[in-house]
């Protein structure tokens, strides 16, 4: 497609663009023709629009991929307010977009907003404000998939950052192609976030918006070598890719294939976990059902012994026991210690006595 020239103060154009075709574009088409369930056709997707090159390069993309899959595409911009001219970028997105014949909705991060959050400056707050935004967005335009655009790159940056904390296997397993978004509201299917270029690079990503002369808009924040992402990105990669030229794809390609190790693992532990399960006929002071035999657990090889232990606990609270964490349990869980209790993520209670571990639930707010 026809696209105005690089820049933030770039204009809309006042046509409809003819349709491009480029190497790219086939790529991500056989792509989505081989997984199907990613983008599925004539789905309504809603795409995570910041302004920079990655997502500038997925909109292009899918728009131009949209007459074979008949999507229908809607888009979505977060201003955090964090910068004196968010406001001023958001407004030039949402013109040169509506040139495009596409509606922009725009979220902006109020001082309400941020005042529900322990810590509003920090990425982690952002990145759940943004995600809760997009799913109640998707739901109000009937949006089916939460579209992002993570490349090979992201991915590389966010194993090596989990590998440098000690995280377990399944944070290197990280940012997977598709995920549930939320829980789902009632009885409904939970919006699936997609993540259709975790095979490109981010180098690719700026090749294409030459290409196609699309504008960025830079956060100028994303060269702060303050956060820890911006320091692997500006010091750490480079390095890796002068030895070894494609090591982010290769990275990205090992977090895939992680991926696949997990839920093959997880598959098998679930159903070794049946066998150490209390069920209802379990009678701990908790009085939950929540719980496992202590003894015929101990009996397991310690390594066995760590994967039913994380995979139990990940199941019934949603969150994964950090490694750390998870190696200072298992001995006081070993035959001859006495009974005990932790306190886990969330203000869960993990309990346990001779013979049952079980597991209490937070208290109510």
């Amino acid at each position: 497609m026809i696209l105005p020239s690089r820049g933030p103060t770039a204009q809309a154009p006042t046509h409809q663009p003819a349709q491009r075709w480029g190497p790219h574009h086939l790529r991500l088409h056989r792509h989505l023709l081989r997984h199907p369930e990613l983008l599925p056709e004539r789905a309504t997707l809603l795409l995570a629009l910041s302004g920079g090159q990655d997502s500038m390069a997925l909109l292009a993309l899918l728009h131009d991929l949209g007459r074979l899959h008949h999507w229908s595409l809607q888009l979505w911009h977060g201003d955090h307010r964090w910068r004196v001219d968010s406001g001023h970028q958001a407004a030039e997105l949402e013109r040169w977009t509506g040139g495009l014949g596409l509606s922009l909705h725009i979220d902006t991060w109020e001082p309400a907003a941020a005042r529900s959050h322990p810590n509003p400056r920090t990425e982690a707050s952002a990145r759940e404000w943004r995600y809760g935004q997009l799913e109640a967005r998707a739901r109000a335009v009937g949006a089916s998939h939460v579209v992002t655009a993570h490349t090979a790159s992201d991915r590389a940056e966010t194993l090596l950052l989990h590998l440098a904390r000690g995280s377990h296997r399944r944070g290197l397993a990280s940012l997977r192609h598709q995920r549930p978004l939320g829980s789902g509201a009632g009885d409904s299917a939970p919006i699936l976030l997609t993540r259709p270029l975790l095979t490109f690079s981010r180098a690719e990503t700026g090749r294409l918006c030459n290409e196609l002369g699309l504008p960025i808009w830079t956060d100028p924040s994303n060269s702060d070598r303050r956060f820890s992402r911006n320091r692997i990105r500006a010091e750490v990669l480079p390095v890796l890719e002068e030895l070894h030229p494609g090591a982010a794809q290769r990275i990205s390609a090992q977090a895939e294939r992680l991926v696949n190790e997990v839920e093959d693992r997880d598959a098998l532990v679930d159903l070794a976990l049946q066998a150490l399960e209390a069920g209802d006929s379990c009678s701990d002071p908790g009085g939950s059902t929540r719980a496992l035999r202590r003894p015929d657990l101990v009996r397991e090889h310690p390594s066995t012994q760590g994967q039913l232990l994380h995979r139990w606990l990940e199941r019934i609270t949603g969150e994964a026991l950090a490694a750390r964490q998870l190696e200072e349990l298992l001995p006081r869980l070993q035959a001859g210690q006495g009974p005990g209790t932790t306190v886990l993520r969330a203000g869960w209670q993990l309990c346990w006595n001779r013979h049952t571990l079980w597991l209490n639930p937070p208290p109510a707010q």
